[in-house]
C-alpha cells in the first residue's frame, strides 16, 4: 500500500513485488484480499495494474492490517471485530487480562487508526518516529 500511495496512475502487481522484493505470487493474493475489502481497485490492459478505491486519507493502516493479518486485538476477548469469549474466561467482566488486552487494543488502534496513506508529496509514512512514552 504504501508503493501504491504516491502514485497518480495504477501500478502493476509486477512493479510493487520487483520494488519491494517480495514474491509476485504472494503479493498478488494480499492484492486480491484488499480488493475484496475495497481499498484497492484494479484496472486491466497494458495501461492497468492496481490503485487505492477511495482517496487516501480515508484508508487507515489499522483497514489494511485487519484485511492482511486479522483483528488488532491479541485476544479474541479482546477484538471488536470479531469478539469471542476465551475458552477458560471464569468472568469476562472482571478478567484482569482480558482488561490489559482491551488496553492494548485500544492504544494500538488509536495510533493504526491515525495513520493514512494520504500523504503529501515526498513523504514517506513511518519516515517521523512515533513518540515513546517513558513507559516504553
Amino acid at each position: 500500500m504504501l508503493n501504491i500511495a504516491p502514485r497518480a496512475a495504477p501500478v502493476s502487481a509486477a512493479t510493487v513485488a520487483a520494488e519491494e522484493a517480495i514474491p509476485r505470487k504472494f503479493l498478488e493474493a494480499i492484492l486480491a484480499d484488499l480488493k475484496k475489502a475495497g481499498l484497492v481497485e484494479s484496472t486491466r490492459g497494458a495501461m492497468g495494474g492496481y490503485r487505492f478505491a477511495r482517496p487516501a486519507a480515508e484508508i487507515s493502516f489499522a483497514d489494511v492490517l485487519r484485511v492482511v493479518d486479522g483483528p488488532l486485538a491479541l485476544a479474541p476477548c479482546a477484538s471488536r471485530t470479531a469478539y469471542r469469549q476465551c475458552d477458560d474466561c471464569r468472568d469476562v467482566e472482571t478478567c484482569e487480562t482480558r482488561k490489559t488486552l482491551l488496553a492494548v487494543r485500544d492504544a494500538t488502534a488509536a495510533i493504526l487508526e491515525g495513520r493514512h496513506f494520504g500523504l503529501s508529496a515526498g513523504d514517506k509514512a513511518g519516515d517521523t518516529p512515533l513518540p515513546l512514552t517513558s513507559e516504553g
